[in-house]
């Protein structure tokens, strides 16, 4: 069970420094609407550019104390539901703007990863 804790905790953290960092500027097939960068996509969803910056430093921070947590275990629930909470938005957005249920599947899948990562860490400690 420790092995499935660690292995998220990685999976939501690189994720979110990948996304955020490496491939903002980057198309994706999960872009909400017409968008071909994630700044754009914010703007898709009538979202201002100071949200986007406020959402990927708080987003950046989230995942920076989640992996953190591999160490620092009492980081991981707060960052844990702060990713949760902003998965939450996130697939709210893309049913905002008419996405097909594809496009939210990372965020739902982020999501369940953070749920899971806060029931394992109650059992493990």
């Amino acid at each position: 069970m420790i092995w499935i804790y660690r292995l998220f905790i990685v999976l939501v953290s690189g994720t979110v420094f990948n996304v955020w960092l490496l491939n903002m500027d980057q198309a994706s097939p999960y872009r909400g609407g017409a968008a071909l960068t994630l700044k754009e996509e914010f703007l898709t969803y009538g979202l201002s550019e100071n949200i986007f910056y406020l959402i990927g430093g708080i987003k950046l921070l989230a995942a920076l104390a989640l992996f953190f947590g591999l160490r620092l275990k009492q980081t991981v629930v707060p960052a844990a539901q702060i990713i949760a909470v902003l998965m939450l938005g996130a697939i709210s957005m893309h049913l905002k703007v008419g996405d097909p249920l594809l496009r939210s599947a990372p965020a739902i899948g982020m999501l369940g990863m953070c749920l899971v990562i806060w029931r394992l860490h109650k059992k493990l400690n």
